[in-house]
């Protein structure tokens, strides 16, 4: 199997030139987009199955086929943990290939921009919040795709929670690193290494000899 990831790539090198500005503006401002329906439906779904839960609440975002989410779930089975992926046919997945009987998660195909959001205005406060290898968009004029250049950012912060950010791509962490620190919360990046895999991704990063980065930090 070694080889068989490629290591990211980008035409920058370093963190972008307008990180800050955007980072500032999106502090600034909420976001006006309308829902999209997918969503609004997969959340109402969530407050459902939640059913006025009052314990600790977990987010596993970028879930994939969700087994980073049952892997969390068994990590934390005081909590309820919610993995939310953006691909229908990767939750779809989930439930083809993971025979579990665990009953303190859900996964949801869900646009994570409106999630957020939608959790934020319920009232939504997290305990953990998981962000495991998002996708990295790694070309600089990409860089409002990434969670830490858009308006999502806000979001994030606001939910709470000990917040893990990991990536294959050192350049992310240290962005998202700065982002934070724009908002005046202190993280630091380091090297990841741990004795299992957590996510379909990492494992196949570290059969190709690759390292993982990541930060973790306490929001306010």
């Amino acid at each position: 199997m070694m080889g068989e990831s490629k290591v990211v790539t980008s035409n920058q090198s370093g963190p972008h030139e307008k990180l800050e500005e955007l980072v500032r503006r999106h502090l600034a401002s909420d976001s006006q987009k309308p829902f999209n329906q997918h969503t609004l439906d997969a959340f109402a779904e969530a407050q459902t199955w939640l059913d006025n839960w009052q314990g600790p609440l977990i987010l596993d975002s970028c879930c994939g086929v969700g087994e980073s989410t049952a892997v969390i779930a068994s990590l934390y089975p005081e909590a309820k943990v919610i993995g939310i992926d953006k691909s229908a046919l990767r939750t779809a997945k989930h439930e083809r290939g993971y025979a579990v009987d665990q009953d303190n998660y859900l996964v949801l195909r869900a646009d994570l921009n409106d999630f957020w959001r939608l959790a934020h205005q319920a009232g939504w406060r997290l305990q953990r919040h998981f962000l495991l290898y998002p996708n990295p968009w790694p070309k600089s004029m990409h860089v409002k795709r990434r969670w830490h250049g858009g308006a999502s950012f806000a979001d994030i912060l606001k939910l709470g929670g000990t917040l893990t950010v990991r990536s294959n791509w050192p350049l992310y962490i240290e962005e998202f690193a700065l982002a934070l620190g724009i908002a005046g919360i202190k993280a630091n990046p380091e090297c990841y290494q741990a004795e299992h895999p957590m996510t379909p991704f990492e494992r196949k990063y570290w059969a190709s000899g690759q390292q993982s980065w990541q930060l973790e930090v306490e929001l306010p």
